[in-house]
């Protein structure tokens, strides 16, 4: 079965991809949980812009990438959040926060779906957060959670 991914599926590719899976896993997984749509001549057309789009947003090279990873994990990335006694959060912190947190910091761009984030993040302090700068090039950084003044 051919289809077109809509969201990244993990082991399997991005958004915009044409993949080929056995039937029963596109039918049975893929397609109602809206991770892809049934190929189509008409649907080459949206992945095509789908993945100009993506070009777009990505960073290009290794190179730049790999400048990035060495300068997040030189400093670490602060981010101010509301907290009330012993240091618990009103909320978590997002991948999406990250992802401002880390364009703030480098002026790049970081799609919040490239942000992982272990356990999650609801009390003061130091975590460690992977991020997906490039394909080649993912990087470990320090997000220090701070209260706001």
């Amino acid at each position: 079965m051919k289809l077109i991914l809509t969201q990244e599926v993990s082991g399997l590719g991005a958004p915009g991809e044409v993949v080929t899976v056995k039937d029963g896993y596109g039918r049975n997984y893929l397609l109602p949980r809206s991770l892809a749509t049934p190929w189509t001549k008409g649907g080459q057309k949206q992945v095509d812009d789908i993945q100009r789009a993506r070009r777009v947003r990505e960073i290009n090279s290794v190179e730049e990438a790999q400048s990035i990873r060495a300068s997040l994990q030189e400093n670490p990335v602060r981010l101010p959040a509301n907290a009330g006694r012993g240091g618990r959060l009103f909320g978590a912190i997002t991948p999406g926060d990250v992802a401002e947190a880390v364009k703030a910091a480098t002026g790049k761009d970081v799609d919040r779906r490239k942000v992982e984030i272990g356990q999650p993040i609801k009390a003061l302090g130091t975590y460690t957060v992977s991020v997906r700068l490039h394909p080649d090039v993912q990087a470990s950084v320090d997000v220090e959670v701070v209260p706001s003044a």
